[in-house]
């Protein structure tokens, strides 16, 4: 099988980074990205829809069809939003998007981009809003789905939308995987795990930091 993609969120880091891996893996054989700006990318297997309203995809539903994957990427920060805000963007995006593809591709495997501690029985907000947003992905008719939880991830050297933090600890990244090997990974391990899921599944839904590292090596 080979892996028809589409990817979201590709103007930040972890998008980039997932699509830098399916732009040189020789199982993907084509990727969409979608999102409201333009990744500034060009490569023979991609092709872009720039579109400004995500919440509303009616006008382009005929281009999402035939795609048997989806990295969904984008996302934002907690801080400086209420419950509310953050809700908009991290659970009713990811779920209409994710609610048309699943009408659109019964075969589809859709990864998303969760994160570590991610739990319905605490109580921070976003923690909160993340799992429900797992729980009621899994219930789509996929089918796949995969919830990954990473932690702490080193970016791929030579992209541009690193967040600028990381040029300030990334060298500090060998020491946090040898102390801290449940929180830590590389966004080159994030981008094979999650093409490793679609080509071969995997045991469980939440793909914790160690699944992830494991699934990267498939």
């Amino acid at each position: 099988m080979k892996i028809k993609a589409i990817i979201t969120g590709v103007t930040g880091m972890v998008g980039e980074g997932v699509l830098h891996e399916c732009l040189n893996h020789k199982e993907v054989e084509q990727v969409l990205v979608l999102g409201r700006k333009s990744c500034g990318y060009t490569h023979p297997k991609l092709k872009e829809i720039v579109h400004a309203n995500l919440y509303d995809l009616s006008s382009i539903e005929s281009q999402l069809s035939n795609y048997n994957a989806c990295y969904f990427c984008l996302g934002t920060t907690s801080i400086g939003k209420n419950e509310e805000e953050y809700t908009k963007i991290s659970y009713t995006l990811t779920m209409h998007t994710a609610s048309t593809l699943s009408k659109l591709n019964k075969d589809m495997t859709f990864c998303y981009v969760s994160g570590a501690g991610t739990s319905d029985t605490k109580k921070t907000m976003w923690s909160r809003v993340k799992s429900r947003t797992e729980n009621d992905l899994i219930k789509l008719p996929f089918k796949q789905v995969f919830n990954f939880r990473p932690g702490y991830m080193q970016p791929t050297p030579g992209l541009k939308n690193s967040l600028s933090a990381y040029k300030y600890v990334g060298w500090l990244y060998p020491l946090f995987r040898l102390t801290m090997p449940g929180f830590v990974t590389t966004l080159k391990e994030v981008g094979l795990a999650m093409i490793n899921a679609t080509l071969h599944g995997y045991k469980i839904n939440f793909i914790e930091v160690k699944d992830i590292i494991s699934l990267s090596k498939k």
